[in-house]
C-alpha cells in the first residue's frame, strides 16, 4: 500500500480546508474554486499533451481564481491559454510551446510549467511588459508547490496581488485564507 507524498497530502488537506471555508462563507464568491478532474479525462488530456503534473495538480483543484489579477487556471481554461506558450517577435524569452505550459496569470503576466523540470515559471516584469523580459525566473518547483506557497499563504497572496492594507478585508481571496486557518 502507498501513501501519498506529503506534499499531496498538504495540498489535499489545505484544499479541503479552502472548500469548507468556502462552504460556511455565503459573502465569497463561490466561483473561486474549481472541481476535481476524474482519471477519464486526465487519460484524454495527457494524450493530448497536457503535462501529468498540472494534471495531477488539477485530480485535486481543477483551478483557482484568487481575485481579479491572479488565477490557477483549471484543465478547460488552460487548454485556452497556450497561446501564451507561442514565441513573441523581439521577446528575448524562450517561449515554445513544447517546453512551456501555462497554468496561470498573475499581474496580466502568464504563469508557465516547464515541461522538462516541472517548475513554475513567471517573468519578472508585471502586465503587458512580460514579453520584453530577458529571462524566466523560478517561482515554485511544481505547481502543488506554487499554490501552496504563493497562493494559499495569506502574506505571499497579499505580495502577489498587490493588496494593499486598506484592501485586506474586501479581498475574497483573503477572507477565504483566513476562514480557512491559513493566514499567519
Amino acid at each position: 500500500m502507498t501513501s501519498a507524498s506529503p506534499a499531496k497530502s498538504r495540498l489535499i488537506a489545505t484544499v479541503d480546508a479552502l472548500r469548507t471555508a468556502l462552504a460556511e462563507s455565503p459573502d465569497v464568491l463561490s466561483f473561486t474554486l474549481g472541481g476535481t478532474i476524474d482519471e477519464e479525462t486526465a487519460a484524454a488530456a495527457e494524450a493530448d499533451g497536457v503535462p501529468r503534473e498540472f494534471l495531477d495538480f488539477c485530480r485535486v483543484l481543477d483551478g483557482a481564481s484568487c481575485g481579479p489579477s491572479v488565477q490557477l487556471f483549471g484543465l478547460d481554461e488552460a487548454e485556452e491559454h497556450q497561446f501564451y506558450c507561442e514565441p513573441v517577435v523581439d521577446s528575448p524569452l524562450p517561449l515554445c510551446p513544447e517546453k512551456l505550459y501555462c497554468v496561470g496569470m498573475a499581474q496580466e503576466a502568464p504563469v508557465f510549467l516547464d515541461r522538462a523540470g516541472g517548475g513554475v515559471l513567471g517573468a519578472p516584469e508585471e502586465g503587458a511588459d512580460w514579453v520584453d523580459a530577458e529571462r524566466f525566473e523560478q517561482l515554485a518547483p511544481s505547481v502543488a508547490a506554487y499554490f501552496l506557497e504563493r497562493l494559499a499563504t495569506f502574506d505571499a497572496y497579499k505580495r502577489l496581488a498587490s493588496v494593499d492594507d486598506e484592501l485586506v478585508e474586501y479581498d475574497d481571496w483573503l477572507k477565504l485564507l483566513r476562514r480557512a486557518g491559513l493566514a499567519d
